[in-house]
């Protein structure tokens, strides 16, 4: 069990909220509020860094002796792609993120994303504006199918919630398998080229990584259906945005909804503004109301275990960040990882 008051460096940034559970967290540790700016003071003697400002890439820039003493990182994203680097990788420290917090609402927006392209709801919206009456024909949700890229909690929720509409789901992920308890069917992502084809809907909600950087590729849009719609809302850069754009201009697929851009904001010159067969959000597809309150106590549950672990903190706390392949892996429900 931790015998000294710990310190606790929370990474936030100009205009972005505190935790709203600072009175809570400073019973607990001596807190250190800072900036990138002011990071490297607040790091040193440090043993915890909390990143609440959760794209930030301060720590990296301010490896070395001031973070001689941090044992614990947390990351307020579910993605982890921002903070790891090669150092941090090879250290003893323990890395853990926001795991959990996004399924559900992630997984309505994909839901509310499939919808609106079965109903035509951005059609009628274009058509309300220019005070047109057009009567039209929409698809039936139910028996349509989708490949869902991404078999971690995000993914299942996903699954789960497609399925409840009569979706028929499918996953993609590191390794294939059969009997999914979610998927049914994981066919493998090396593959994808191989089975998008057999599918009206694509989502990607895999983890950005080496292996999964551009994995939907002129290869993987070529394979798709003409009609066929991609959903992504993992990272932009697991699609290749110039071959997107071409397939979109082509026709080689029908339409796409991106909550997630490579760069961000999406510059207003990008072709995708102007597409009718795109839907564009502002990387909001996690962020419902009440979501930092969430994430401020997931992570002072993982604080209170971190003050009462007595051995290795990886066995302790929770949402543990395997650094090598960036993301937590659970065996529990898949029999093997939980991500890809």
């Amino acid at each position: 069990m931790a015998t000294q008051r710990p310190i606790i460096a929370i990474l936030g940034a100009d205009g972005v909220p505190d935790p709203t559970n600072l009175d809570e967290i400073s019973d607990l540790a001596t807190i250190r509020p800072c900036t990138a700016q002011t990071l490297p003071t607040a790091l040193t003697g440090a043993d915890v860094l909390l990143v609440w400002d959760f794209f930030s890439r301060a720590l990296k820039d301010n490896w070395g002796p001031a973070t001689a003493d941090l044992r614990w990182v947390h990351v307020c994203a579910a993605g982890v792609d921002s903070l790891l680097f090669d150092d941090l990788r090879s250290s003893p420290i323990v890395v853990t993120n926001a795991a959990g917090v996004f399924d559900r609402p992630i997984a309505e927006f994909v839901l509310a994303s499939v919808l609106a392209q079965h109903k035509q709801l951005h059609v009628s919206r274009r058509l309300q504006d220019q005070r047109v009456w057009q009567h039209r024909e929409t698809t039936r949700t139910e028996g349509t199918s989708a490949l869902v890229i991404g078999t971690g909690g995000i993914g299942r929720a996903t699954a789960r919630l497609l399925r409840a509409v009569g979706v028929e789901v499918t996953g993609a992920g590191r390794t294939a398998r059969a009997d999914d308890p979610d998927f049914g069917t994981v066919v493998p992502t090396v593959d994808l080229a191989a089975h998008v084809g057999d599918f009206d809907t694509v989502v990607a909600i895999a983890p950005l990584t080496s292996q999964t950087e551009r994995m939907i590729d002129a290869t993987v849009l070529r394979a798709m259906r003409p009609d066929a719609h991609l959903v992504n809302v993992g990272r932009g850069q697991l699609v290749d945005e110039p071959a997107l754009i071409a397939a979109l201009q082509q026709g080689e697929i029908g339409a796409a909804s991106l909550d997630v851009f490579t760069d961000e904001p999406l510059d207003p010159s990008s072709p995708f503004w102007a597409m009718d067969n795109v839907a564009i959000s502002a990387h909001m597809s996690g962020d419902v109301v009440g979501w930092r309150d969430v994430l401020a106590d997931q992570f002072l549950t993982n604080l209170r275990r971190y003050l009462e672990t007595e051995g290795h903190l990886a066995d302790t706390l929770g949402n543990v960040v395997d650094k090598d392949r960036g993301y937590v892996v659970s065996a529990t429900r898949t029999g093997g990882d939980s991500r890809l």
